[in-house]
């Protein structure tokens, strides 16, 4: 019974391929950490670097909602709940892409605490991309956050809000 090598080797190579991609793609990702500044509730600012928490979004600082027949601030309320969700603990964010605005398309945790999923969870934020959508379909039938009114699509209200 004799050894092949050159299919041994042939696997070996393509180990070797796969291991230096895998590679390559963790050392391109970018990671900050350091307290974070919430700027609404999908933006943060971490020593100077601005951050769009990717997968989700979240109404904008202005934008207002409806509740029980009345106006509700519920982009303001996003931005808090993004606060509350960190309460003052380091965040660290990764991610290797940049939005149009130069902004890291990041996920971020504070602790043990994933950011972006979490805001979708707790109805703050919607599926962006369809990363998260069971956790909006949770929260749509739970009522919770945004979903416990109404409200417009945060992108549909930037188009139609296009000088907020």
């Amino acid at each position: 019974m004799s050894f092949d090598f050159s299919k041994l080797t042939i696997v070996a190579v393509i180990l070797l391929f796969a291991g230096l991609l895998w590679y390559q793609d963790q050392a391109l990702q970018d990671e900050t950490g350091g307290n974070a500044r919430v700027v609404d509730g999908d933006s943060l600012e971490i020593k100077g670097e601005m951050i769009r928490l990717n997968g989700i979004d979240a109404p904008e600082g202005q934008q207002k909602c409806q509740k029980d027949g009345s106006e509700w601030a519920c982009g303001r309320d996003a931005t808090r709940a993004l606060r509350r969700l960190i309460k003052g603990r380091e965040v660290i964010c990764k991610g290797s892409e940049f939005d149009r605005y130069q902004r890291l398309l990041g996920y971020c945790s504070a602790g043990s605490v994933d950011l972006n999923k979490s805001m979708v969870a707790e109805g703050w934020a919607l599926s962006f991309g369809g990363e998260f959508l069971a956790e909006e379909r949770i929260a749509s039938q739970r009522k919770k956050g945004l979903w416990a009114g109404e409200f417009q699509r945060p992108q549909d209200w930037r188009r139609d809000n296009p000088r907020y």
